[in-house]
Order: structure tokens, then sequence, then C-alpha cells
């Protein structure tokens, strides 16, 4: 099968099945005489293994590092465990920030929602609790970083 029958088949943009192909978690497909990569089920099996455990969180290491085992012919299973252990507790610290954003948020809401709404300087409403927030130094959840940063 070509590419985009492939992209189709596992719903993984074509582009990043090149991409997995170049980290080496998809091996390099055959060619056809017209240079076009072909592809057989057993590439769109691990390809859909390979998304299922991203859509998870796992890290593109984790990936590679279960694929290599079970290339090896050992049983990654441990590996899985493992690395299902490590996004439990990123998961459970995210969770953690969030609570404590939302308990932060809740409290700018409920203190600004009694200050003045017509501070143009912003030194008596609700953008001043924003300022010295910040100002503050405390950080409550580590940002995703955002296109551009």
């Amino acid at each position: 099968m070509l590419i985009h029958d492939l992209a189709k088949q596992t719903s993984v943009p074509a582009k990043t099945i090149r991409y997995y192909e170049s980290l080496g978690l998809l091996p390099h497909p055959k060619r056809a005489a017209n240079n076009y990569r072909q592809y057989a089920p057993v590439d769109a099996e691990r390809l859909r293994f390979i998304a299922s455990a991203r859509s998870l969180g796992f890290s593109l290491d984790d990936v590679a590092e279960i694929l290599a085992a079970r290339d090896k012919g050992l049983a990654p299973c441990q590996r899985v465990l493992d690395a299902v252990d490590r996004r439990l507790t990123d998961v459970d610290r995210r969770i953690g920030g969030l609570l404590a954003l939302r308990d932060s948020l809740r409290q700018l809401q409920s203190e600004g929602a009694i200050l003045p709404r017509d501070d143009v300087q912003g030194e008596h409403c609700v953008c001043y609790l924003l300022k010295a927030y910040h100002d503050s130094g405390r950080v409550i959840i580590e940002r995703e970083p955002f296109v551009g940063d």
C-alpha cells in the first residue's frame, strides 16, 4: 500500500509517518520502481501501536524502547508497565497543578468580583490582582508552550 493508503487506514498523517520513519520507529519501507514507498499490513499494525501509545501520552523514547524490545524478540510488557507508571505519575502531578490553578482562579474571581470595573489605570481592580499574583512569584502549573515560544 502507498503512504496515503497507510495514512487513511491508520488516521496518521503522511508527514507523521515519514517522521516516524526518520526516527526509526517505522522501518524504511520498500520502494516501488517509481520510488514510492510501499507498506505492508505489518507496518499498519506497528503504526497503530505507535499512534495508540502516543495518544496515551507515551514519549517517543518510550515507544522506541518498547518497539526495540519487541524487534529483538523480547516481551516488552514490563517496559509498557513502567511507561504507564511514569504517565500516571505525570498525570497526577498535572491534576494537582490544575486543582491548585483552579483554586487560585476562584480566589481571583472572588476577590475581583467586588473590585471596581472602571479603573483605567488598573491599580484597584482585578487587573491589579493579576499583576500582584504574577509578582508574588507563585507558579501553580507548568503551562504547555505556545507555538512561537
